[in-house]
């Protein structure tokens, strides 16, 4: 008899496994989003809990719960939006202006180039540099650059506008739900529901310290910023000191989002030496912040080894791309609990000493 149960039990764990496998094939496109609400939605669980207790119908209070997470996204998106577009407009139509007074955008690089190259001919030799080719290569390979990256911008708007459509209605069932899901898988879990409760724990712990990364990287660099822009003597240090904390949660750009156009501007008005501290503090000081700061933060809340933080949000983002940031440390975070629990089980069950129930 126990035979064939451990025969039954074995055909129904392959079966298992494979079922497992093919979901896992369904859901795999799809992961980003998912994991993505599933933050969202441990991060604003209390104020979901909140809502639900106050209207006390869960489809209201989940539809409610969402709307504000999605009005908490977008008036800081529509708000950077409208800065990166006023201020894009102005930086084109200040470079527009300069470059019709040399008579054109050639003879304008041409000219700037002339006067860079001017000031290193002081401490090198450039004599045999070939000017006019490499400016008109390097307007080439922008303008083909530009061209490229337009096109990629806009494929990528609509690929955004799809997981967001995606995140935020999974985040709608998780508000409703997510009390049902986790006792739910408590049950087919073969765990007890301490251990369940410690690997929901682990989660909510990481994903929790990497909102608090974000929010210390974005007020670091920030300050940072505004720093940088007041010892230069630039406009407005605070303002832009607040827009690069709000760039400092958008993935790939970043920071760089305000501290590199203004160099541009720096350039373009003839504030070169201006030009060259800004870029390299914004690059070695205020970019450099982010690998430092957030490992830090995250393994203090989370309670693991900075050194395996730093790691784990490289190899995320090596891994799964933007959203590494928060799989990476979440998935150590896993990691370690389980085998704690593992650990733990068999100190408490040691071979040979009886079956493991």
């Amino acid at each position: 008899m126990e035979r064939k149960q451990a025969a039954t039990a074995l055909f129904l764990s392959v079966l298992a496994t494979i079922a497992l496998y093919f979901c896992f094939l369904i859901i795999r496109p799809f992961l980003s989003p998912i994991f993505l609400a599933v933050m969202l939605a441990i991060v604003f669980h209390p104020a979901n809990v909140r809502i639900q207790d106050r209207l006390r119908k869960p489809n209201r209070a989940a539809l409610l719960s969402t709307i504000l997470v999605i009005f908490a996204f977008v008036v800081p998106m529509v708000g950077l939006g409208v800065i990166v577009s006023r201020e894009t407009s102005a930086l084109y139509q200040f470079l527009n202006e300069r470059s019709t007074e040399h008579g054109g955008w050639n003879p304008y690089v041409t000219h700037a180039m002339e006067h860079l190259l001017h000031g290193a001919g002081q401490y090198v030799d450039v004599s045999r540099f070939d000017l006019r080719g490499t400016v008109l290569r390097w307007l080439q390979q922008v303008s083909q650059y530009l061209f490229s990256w337009g096109a990629q911008v806009v494929g990528n708007f609509v690929s955004f506008i799809a997981n967001a459509v995606i995140a935020f209605f999974t985040l709608f069932f998780l508000f409703r739900e997510g009390a049902t899901m986790k006792e739910r898988a408590a049950e087919v879990l073969p765990l007890t529901r301490s251990q369940v409760e410690r690997l929901f724990t682990g989660i909510s712990n990481s994903v929790i310290a990497n909102v608090y990364g974000v929010l210390g990287v974005g007020a670091a660099q920030g300050a940072l910023t505004a720093l940088g822009f007041w010892v230069l003597g630039l406009s407005s240090p605070v303002l832009w000191g607040v827009v690069t904390a709000l760039f400092s949660m958008v993935p790939i750009i970043g920071s760089a989002a305000v501290w590199v156009p203004a160099a541009i501007i720096l350039v373009a008005s003839g504030h070169w030496i201006k030009a060259m501290i800004l870029l390299s503090w914004g690059a070695v000081v205020v970019a450099q912040a982010d690998n430092v700061i957030r490992p830090y933060i995250i393994s203090q809340r989370a309670n693991l080894n900075t050194l395996a933080v730093f790691f784990a949000l490289l190899g995320g983002v090596q891994a799964f791309g933007v959203m590494g940031v928060f799989i990476g440390p979440v998935a150590l975070s896993f990691t370690l609990v389980v085998l704690q629990m593992l650990r733990e089980t068999i100190l408490d069950h040691p071979a040979g000493t009886g079956r493991v129930s």
